[in-house]
């Protein structure tokens, strides 16, 4: 008889982790599939300000275009003619994307007017420009 009472004390001794284990994993693979990560254009540009700007939830394609016109997608350096392959390609990897335009305050109006012009060619009609509050 008293085998079996030591017996009986040892298995309500352990605990068993396992199910703990597997929910940490799981929540875990939960946070890592929603978590939205922030995209950037590749460079900074100093924005002009604007007393109406509205914040923007869901700008997925950044485009940057520097005070040099030069225009940036994804950390990379793209040409003019490149810009509508580019924004084709992240709109094929998100449907629901819009372009948001981080032109610096002493770029160009005309290359700005050739990436929106770009974004429309490629299908993205929601194009917005980026300014500081």
């Amino acid at each position: 008889m008293r085998k079996i009472q030591n017996l009986v004390e040892e298995e309500e001794a352990t605990i068993d982790m396992t199910p703990m284990l597997d929910v940490v994993f799981i929540m875990l693979i939960f946070f890592i599939v929603t978590a939205s990560f922030v995209k950037e254009s590749g460079i900074d540009v100093n924005r002009p300000e604007a007393a109406t700007a509205v914040k923007k939830d869901r700008a997925n394609i950044l485009v940057a275009i520097s005070d040099k016109g030069e225009i940036w997608i994804n950390k990379r350096r793209v040409d003019v003619r490149a810009v509508q392959a580019n924004i084709e390609r992240l709109k094929a990897e998100n449907p629901q994307g819009t372009v948001v335009i981080q032109a610096d305050r002493k770029a160009t109006t005309e290359t700005l007017i050739k990436v929106m012009d770009a974004s429309r060619a490629a299908g993205v009609y929601d194009v917005s420009i980026a300014a500081q509050e």
